[in-house]
């Protein structure tokens, strides 16, 4: 990646905008629930830390994380659970905040996943939708922004653990 370029793609100004709108969404639809708030690390906690501010009905936070990728730039299809939730979540109403969805297959198995725990609802909030590259027919609930099939870093993204923390999202061309 060293020779990659780099090109601004959603700048931290649009990103908290609609990071507003999402939290608004969400506590027009969960006031009064018993809410839990799953950030699946490490891409989503740049995401989770300011989304959960913005939300403005009393939640728990949790994380879990995932493992699919490597150092790959493209998902390889298996999941597994490298560190699991420590929240009961009988009968409370779950929204699962993604960083990124493409393939789909991370989502739908942690869903399989927390389903098993018997919460009241599942729902998914993502920051990034690549549904051109969906493999899996999964919905998401909050959508942040919808782009098309491009690598891309910052704002909590990485590739191989790099880039995380640029406060904006950049589009890689490799």
């Amino acid at each position: 990646m060293s020779k990659s370029k780099k090109k601004m793609f959603i700048s931290h100004e649009s990103i908290e905008q609609r990071i507003a709108e999402l939290a608004h969404e969400i506590e027009r639809n969960f006031t009064g629930e018993d809410v839990v708030v799953i950030g699946v690390l490490k891409g989503a906690y740049v995401f989770l830390a300011d989304l959960s501010r913005r939300i403005r009905i009393p939640h728990v936070i949790d994380f879990v994380r995932l493992a699919s990728y490597g150092a790959q730039t493209v998902s390889s299809g298996t999941v597994t659970i490298t560190k699991d939730i420590e929240t009961p979540l009988k009968n409370k109403s779950v929204i699962i905040v993604e960083d990124i969805v493409d393939a789909g297959y991370s989502l739908q198995f942690l869903k399989d996943h927390l389903a098993k725990k018997q919460p009241r609802s599942i729902s998914t909030c993502v920051l990034l939708d690549k549904k051109a590259r969906r493999k899996v027919d999964i919905a998401v609930d909050y959508t942040g922004f919808i782009i098309d099939d491009v690598f891309v870093v910052g704002y909590g993204l990485d590739w191989n653990e790099q880039y995380r923390y640029l406060p904006d999202i950049y589009a890689v061309e490799q």
